[in-house]
Order: structure tokens, then C-alpha cells, then sequence
């Protein structure tokens, strides 16, 4: 398995960030981070780099859960999404695949949680 799944859109850059936004809504997400890589990367070290944005979204109920397995779990929270401009143009949206992440906690009790987010995150892409 990959650490993460993605999905190449037929949207803009912008309509994709808009677009991601009210789709994790639908499953239960909410954005609580957001990090305009590019703008970062200018800021910071003076380069120009390709359009790229990291959302970190988190589904409270199913975090909470997971947080009451495992104390230290929020080192892994929240789930990261990103939205790249390829540089062939194309526009990619990619979510971290929590099945993978969780395997290194070593606590069983977590798969039923990240098996929920997962498929949550599955069908947000399926749906962009």
C-alpha cells in the first residue's frame, strides 16, 4: 500500500482548493490548517516553486477516538491533503493514507478508526 492516494482533476488550481473544501465537509471534515507552500517557499528561501497547498483536515469524532486509544497520536494529526499543479499543468489532489501512518503506532485498537477515515478520504477523492 502507498502512504497516500491521489486523484488527477479536471478543475483550476483555485476551483480545485474550493472544491476539496466542501468535499471534506461532506465527510465529516473540517480544515484547521493551511499552508500555501509556494508563498512559504518564496518568503523563506527567495525560489520560485509550482502552485502547492497543504490542508490538514480533521473529522473531530473520529479524532477523539483515536486520541482516547492512543495518547501520543496527535504527533500524526491531522490528516494531510495536498493540492499540487503538476509540472506538466495538471492539477493533483492527494490524501494521506491513514491504514498506512497508523500501521507504525503498533496499536491494534487504531485500525477500526483509521479504516473509518480512510474510506472517508477514499470517497472524497472518488468525489472530486
Amino acid at each position: 500500500m502507498a502512504y497516500f492516494n491521489s486523484k488527477v482533476v479536471n478543475y483550476s488550481f483555485e476551483d480545485a482548493e474550493n472544491k476539496i473544501k466542501e468535499l471534506l465537509q461532506k465527510e465529516g471534515f473540517g480544515v484547521l490548517t493551511e499552508i500555501n507552500v509556494k508563498d512559504t517557499l518564496k518568503k523563506k528561501l527567495d525560489v520560485d516553486f509550482r502552485n502547492y497547498k497543504i490542508f490538514g483536515a480533521c473529522n473531530p469524532p473520529l479524532a477523539y477516538k483515536a486520541l482516547l486509544m492512543e495518547e501520543n497520536i496527535g504527533v500524526l494529526l491531522p490528516c494531510n491533503v495536498i493540492l499540487q499543479e503538476k509540472h506538466d499543468g495538471t492539477v493533483q489532489v492527494s490524501a494521506v493514507n491513514p491504514m498506512e501512518s497508523m500501521q507504525a503506532v503498533k496499536n491494534s485498537a487504531l485500525s477500526e478508526v483509521a479504516s473509518e477515515v480512510s474510506k472517508k478520504l477514499e470517497r472524497f477523492l472518488s468525489s472530486l
